[in-house]
């Protein structure tokens, strides 16, 4: 009997070592593969296996041991909640860690600026070279003359509404909600700024168009607020806005050349040397600073301006024509002369 019982104790303490020892051995699998802190890019597909993204981890060297990984993460109740995206993971991070992101989400991002004055083709360029959106879907969204609506803005396109600004998106989006993240930045603003629109008797159309037209037109940021009150004060007295860079708008495939032919075409809906008023929508895509200038211009009677000819991208401005016409032959002479 006594024999039998010291059979039974070493049996159980044989047991207790193995099992001691596989414990050992599981904390191991789960520690970082070495201390590198190089970025290995790691993409989750829709509709991948926990199995096969244990696998993949363990073959690109970021765990130890696909089956420990699994194993922790059935322990830990995380098995089912594998989310897809492309992810940025380093061998320094232990299993518990990576296993943290893929289950949150935790997607790499890119980074894509924005700046004030972009067309909504160029827009589209910037999200497409930075390989977070298809260029002509996009265009096909931002075209449609039904999304200005569908995204709660005013118009028949989306130019104007694409809001600057520098977005960290992640790959895997579509285009829509590409587009309804600069929407979104839009209304942000809009809302700040939309009590002081309504009581001018300005529309959200309006604003945004004008805006454009500043942006385009401003070379100097500080300069905004006055330029803004020149377009405004135009419109007041019936004046036409006359502005270079709505005929441009209006021009397929321009070439960089303005020209009188395109000054003089009357068939242009975005000439405003020959139509009066507002130009069918915006031009551009404004940034706060022009939308504000439109409802804060600058308190002057300035109704011309002409650029500079320093380069400087600063406007001398004039209340009469025959002021601005005195400069405009000051600065064009000064540009010959350089």
């Amino acid at each position: 009997m006594k024999r039998f019982i010291v059979t039974l104790a070493v049996a159980a303490l044989m047991t207790a070592a193995a099992g001691a020892a596989a414990w050992r051995w599981f904390e191991h699998q789960l520690e970082p593969v070495s201390s590198s802190q190089d970025a290995v890019v790691f993409r989750v597909e829709n509709g991948a296996t926990f199995r096969s993204v244990a696998s993949r981890l363990e073959q690109v060297g970021l765990i130890r041991h696909s089956d420990a990984f699994r194993l922790h993460a059935r322990l830990t109740k995380r098995d089912g909640q594998l989310r897809a995206g492309e992810y940025e993971f380093a061998p320094a991070l232990d299993a518990d860690a990576i296993l943290e992101r893929l289950t949150r989400g935790n997607v790499r991002t890119h980074a894509v600026s924005v700046p004030e004055g972009l067309r909504m083709e160029d827009v589209a360029t910037r999200f497409a070279d930075a390989g977070l959106v298809d260029r002509d879907a996009f265009l096909a969204i931002t075209r449609d003359p039904e999304a200005a609506a569908s995204f709660g803005v005013e118009g028949h396109s989306l130019e104007g509404y694409l809001f600057p600004e520098t977005y960290r998106l992640a790959r895997g989006l579509s285009a829509r909600e590409v587009v309804a993240a600069q929407v979104s930045q839009f209304l942000k603003v809009w809302q700040e700024i939309e009590p002081a629109a309504t009581a001018q008797g300005l529309s959200m159309r309006d604003v945004v168009t004008l805006a454009s037209i500043v942006e385009k037109e401003t070379g100097a940021p500080e300069e905004r607020p006055l330029i803004a009150a020149v377009f405004l004060n135009r419109m007041k007295r019936g004046m036409r806005l006359e502005t270079d860079p709505t005929v441009i708008y209006g021009i397929p495939d321009f070439d960089g050349n303005l020209r009188r032919i395109h000054l003089e075409d009357a068939s242009n809906p975005y000439n405003t040397y020959k139509i009066p008023g507002l130009p069918p929508g915006p031009i551009a895509n404004p940034g706060a600073a022009a939308l504000r200038a439109i409802l804060s211009p600058a308190d002057t009677p300035f109704l011309f301006f002409v650029a500079y000819s320093d380069g400087s991208g600063r406007h001398a401005f004039s209340v009469t024509y025959r002021e601005h016409a005195a400069k405009v032959d000051e600065y064009q002479r000064r540009r010959r002369k350089r």
